[in-house]
């Protein structure tokens, strides 16, 4: 049964007609994610290939060099060469007035690494943007305040949330993708330059930390260093009003970095504020957390998502129920579709199997990327009368969909379509349709909307003059 065919028959049972499906068609939204991440994987690979033949190029010419090391070495540690030989004096004299220089100046470890940077230089404009690295580290801070991530878990590439002593963990990957300091310093600075002191002084705090563990280590990828992140973290305290942490960790910068005249007269700054205002050894400033986009419901919506869809109460309420539904039509008395109703007011419905794998994948290549960076809160728009969200894809963690005054999340279910009522039969909006997608927390999370306009629908879906219908 083809999709459209299927759609056809699930209306029949909810007695719903599309009006113009041409029409409707072309205002269907497909969305995805990740899917630009996934791309990046094409020119990383090519990357790696000029790395490696840069490589090859270099070990090949650390060979040659340590050849040459080996012959000059073994002359000089021979005592049994005369020095008298006129055969050595010669080729001693050749190797200090050439064979030096030419080492020295030799152009193959400059041919190899503009190899390297020619290749790069064509790759380039297929790499990510700053505003990419920007988004995606505001991506990880967005899962850290929805779903209480501890910072040092997801360092160590674990997913826990941390409640006062209690630890639990959301999600155990197979394999650990442990960050470096600095990868943690580049998060932290993407808030620290936005101002945002609650979420960089956790992801400084880390990368000094890590940095503190590897210090003195040289890694030729790292743009951060121990002294850049001691000297974000010391003012982002200073800003966030613990003068002390700032006056400790501006200290610790100058034993590594004792030179630098502007911290030294941060150093100075600090305890003249503590010897003027003594409280500021005791007391720290509670940092709060930015609202934005400065949602009323933020608290509830992130409840919602922290359930992970996970609604144990609902099997206890008898009015709930899973039934095969058919509607006498030839279709579905074939395949009858599964429907389990998940909420009665708003009336709420999940069909399982609405679309086959080889449909949703279909429906997927025929779309459009599209990534939020916020939660997207959605009514009834315009005259839609009904909705219907297909699950395109299955997630391994996170990706509900919350439903903020219903108080209900819906986990994302693969190839299930979930139903609900954008109006009453009054016409009026029914504000308890009010819903927010989940941020993914692993996973790529596929969507299509279905939306059923109330043009055609008068005689199936009668009006109603109460307001509570």
């Amino acid at each position: 049964m083809g999709p459209g065919a299927r759609l056809a028959a699930l209306l029949a049972v909810l007695a719903l007609g599309t009006g113009d499906p041409e029409r409707a068609a072309a205002r269907g939204d497909t969305f995805s994610a990740l899917t630009s991440v996934a791309r990046a994987l094409a020119p990383e690979r090519r990357l790696l290939g000029l790395l490696r033949r840069y490589l090859r190029g270099e070990e090949a010419r650390l060979r040659d060099l340590t050849r040459f090391y080996d012959k000059v070495l073994s002359l000089h540690e021979d005592s049994t060469t005369p020095v008298a030989n006129p055969l050595l004096a010669f080729t001693l004299i050749k190797r200090l007035q050439s064979d030096w220089r030419n080492v020295v100046h030799s152009l193959e470890a400059s041919e190899n690494i503009r190899a390297l940077k020619d290749g790069y230089e064509k790759v380039e404009q297929d790499l990510p943007a700053f505003e990419d690295l920007e988004g995606a580290a505001r991506a990880l801070m967005r899962l850290q305040d929805v779903y209480m991530l501890n910072v040092k878990g997801l360092a160590r590439g674990v997913f826990q949330r941390v409640t006062g002593s209690a630890i639990t963990d959301l999600y155990s990957p197979k394999r650990l993708f442990s960050l470096t300091g600095d990868d943690c310093f580049q998060v932290g600075k993407v808030a620290y330059d936005m101002g945002d002191y609650y979420h960089a002084i956790p992801w400084l705090e880390e990368a000094v930390s890590l940095f503190r563990g590897s210090y003195g280590e040289w890694k030729t990828e790292d743009e951060a260093s121990l002294e850049d992140a001691l000297d974000h973290l010391a003012f982002a305290y200073f800003r966030a009003g613990n003068v002390s942490c700032a006056l400790s960790l501006s200290r610790e910068f100058l034993l590594y970095s004792p030179d630098n005249k502007r911290m030294a007269r941060n150093v100075l700054k600090y305890e003249r504020l503590l010897a003027e205002s003594p409280n500021h050894v005791v007391a720290e400033a509670v940092i709060q957390r930015p609202n934005i986009p400065h949602l009323q419901t933020r608290d509830t919506y992130e409840g919602l998502c922290q359930t992970l869809g996970s609604q144990p109460t609902l099997y206890q309420i008898p009015s709930l129920y899973c039934s095969y539904e058919t509607n006498s039509n030839a279709y579905l008395l074939l395949q009858p579709i599964r429907k389990e109703v998940i909420h009665l007011e708003p009336y709420i419905a999940l069909y399982h199997d609405f679309v086959s794998d080889s449909e949703a994948q279909k429906i997927r290549e025929l779309a459009e990327p599209w990534s939020p960076s916020s939660p997207l809160y959605r009514m009834k728009s315009g005259n839609r009368v009904a909705t219907f969200m297909i699950y395109l894809s299955s997630v391994e963690a996170g990706g509900a969909t919350a439903f903020i005054y219903a108080n209900l999340s819906v986990p994302v279910v693969r190839n299930a379509a979930l139903f609900w009522w954008n109006l009453h039969r009054s016409g009026e909006g029914d504000s308890d349709t009010l819903h927010a997608g989940c941020p993914v927390l692993v996973g790529d999370k596929w969507v299509a909307n279905k939306w059923i306009h109330e043009y055609g629908q008068e005689f199936r879906r009668p009006c109603s003059s109460s307001p509570e219908d």
